[in-house]
């Protein structure tokens, strides 16, 4: 009970009622109280009242502190005018009292000396009064207490829903936070989420096969084979409206309980349509980025000696546009180049950059693509000299068809991995150099190796290995134990497998993946 409840309950009483703290200072006192004693209000102290002996009212406060039970006592007061006023009185622990230190709740009966046979003939009347308050006052309070104690409940179960939502990017996040959680909020049997796919994830082009949407624990709406149902019998269904668009419906199937207020199914109602609608949102965005990334990845040429197959998936959490790349140079008979790098940071500018790499590298790669130090040098002081303040990582590899020999420079990249046929595999630790960009003049020193018959050259960005709180060589060390469950696959199924090899894993950072095999005898 609070202390607002106290004062509403004892309001009405027509004895003294007064809720005082352990050392005496009064915290609550009913109307009747100050009637009685005009200065026996909340902040007064009882031992600035007292006419008594102190260590008497300090006795009497000891023994109902300890008490569970009503005891009685007797306090002499002083009225308005300093005259004595004395009071026969019970005094009880206040368990209910959540406030700082224990308190005492006293009832209180004047005792008018000059009048002993009305005192005593009146104290029976007075006390079944008395009885009958405290039985009504009582009854009251358990009303209040159970109403106080499902609204609570209704509380820390909203709150659950809302954490839910919250954390919920998204549809089928949505979803399973609402199948999960909703039912209980509402105290129904069960909830089913029906929403419209079109109106919370438009189509980028006509007959896109929206394939975010597959999977979800909620019916669609702009489907035939899912129309709308009617509502089954003892049901009821609420829109689901945010921003003056009707995004779906909510069906609450009762149970026990019965059908929900209205007020609570309308709170519940909008909260997971704007977690619908946010999630919409994310989900068009997120595939708004991925359309424009895969945009501006290059084109690869069809090179012969060379088996090549790429995979590319933005990040988790992420709605804007990366700066990761890679691509494939036919340069003469016998060579061939690839590269694959990553644009440090995310958003529009750093694909910007990305595009443009890939076109000077291109311009570059005609030149000296056959050297691949010098490769790596033009376009760091490309890089260097047109976007001052950007930095990327990169590699860079010449392909020697007649010999097998890899010779490959990395520019503060992750080192390709080179995966044998029975699916071990070692990577390419070669000179490590600095990322191009940020030092003018660095200096960029290559590795070289040769790739056995039936091995293949695995390029990737570091959002395949990068996992936050842990360090990179353990997402190293995982692509090593991945490539043990390749030997014989192809290079499509070889990437594949790289690509999801965590499947479920949070992805905070874009992948791309290149990989490439010789397809001719030595």
């Amino acid at each position: 009970m609070s202390l607002g409840l106290f004062e509403a309950v004892v309001k009405s009483l027509p004895d003294p009622v007064v809720l005082c703290a352990g050392d005496g200072t009064i915290l609550a006192a009913n109307p009747a109280a100050r009637a009685s004693v005009p200065r026996l209000c909340a902040g007064a102290s009882l031992y600035a009242l007292n006419r008594d002996d102190a260590s008497v009212l300090r006795r009497h406060l000891g023994n109902w502190l300890r008490n569970g039970g009503p005891l009685p006592g007797a306090l002499v007061l002083e009225d308005g005018d300093g005259g004595p006023v004395r009071f026969r009185c019970h005094g009880v622990r206040a368990t209910w009292w959540q406030g700082p230190g224990p308190a005492v709740q006293l009832t209180l009966r004047r005792v008018d000396h000059a009048d002993r046979f009305a005192v005593l003939s009146q104290q029976v009347s007075a006390l079944n009064r008395e009885i009958a308050i405290r039985r009504t006052a009582e009854a009251q309070r358990e009303e209040l207490l159970l109403a106080e104690q499902a609204a609570r409940v209704r509380l820390q179960r909203l709150y659950q829903l809302t954490a839910a939502l919250a954390a919920s990017a998204t549809l089928a996040q949505v979803a399973e936070a609402v199948a999960s959680t909703a039912a209980a909020v509402l105290d129904v049997k069960d909830v089913t989420l029906e929403l419209h796919s079109q109106r919370l994830v438009p189509a980028l082009e006509p007959g896109e096969d929206l394939h975010v949407l597959k999977e979800t624990a909620w019916q669609d709406l702009d489907h035939p084979h899912d129309s709308v149902r009617a509502v089954p019998a003892g049901a009821v269904r609420i829109a689901l409206e945010a921003d003056d668009v009707v995004l779906g419906t909510l069906t609450v199937h009762p149970g026990a309980a019965g059908v929900p207020e209205p007020q609570h199914l309308t709170a519940v109602g909008q909260q997971i349509a704007q977690a619908v609608r946010r999630a919409g949102l994310y989900e068009h965005e997120h595939r708004v980025a991925e359309r424009l990334q895969l945009g501006l990845l290059p084109q690869l040429p069809d090179v012969t000696g060379l088996e090549v197959a790429t995979c590319y998936a933005p990040g988790s959490d992420m709605v804007m546009v990366g700066g990761d790349w890679y691509d494939l140079y036919s340069l003469d008979e016998d060579h061939i180049g690839l590269s694959i790098g990553d644009v440090a940071g995310h958003g529009l500018p750093q694909a910007a950059v990305m595009a443009q790499i890939i076109a000077a590298l291109r311009g570059i790669v005609l030149r000296c693509g056959t050297r691949p130090q010098a490769v790596l040098t033009e376009l760091n002081e490309y890089l260097y000299l047109y976007h001052r303040g950007q930095m990327a990582t990169a590699t860079y590899l010449l392909y020697h068809r007649p010999t097998r020999v890899l010779t490959y420079v990395k520019a503060g990249h992750p080192p390709p991995l080179v995966v044998r046929p029975d699916g071990s595999s070692h990577y390419l630790d070669g000179p490590i150099c600095p990322p191009v960009g940020p030092v003018p003049g660095a200096r960029y020193r290559q590795g070289e190796t040769t790739l056995a018959k039936g091995e293949s050259v695995l390029l990737y960005t570091d959002g395949l290995i990068e996992r936050h709180g842990e360090h990179l060589d353990t997402g190293l060390a995982r692509l090593t134990e991945t490539a043990l469950q390749g030997a014989g696959m192809n290079v499509q199924e070889l990437c594949q497998l790289f690509l999801d090899h965590q499947p479920g894993a949070d992805y905070p950072d874009d992948r791309a993946l290149l990989v490439a095999r010789p397809d001719t005898p030595r």
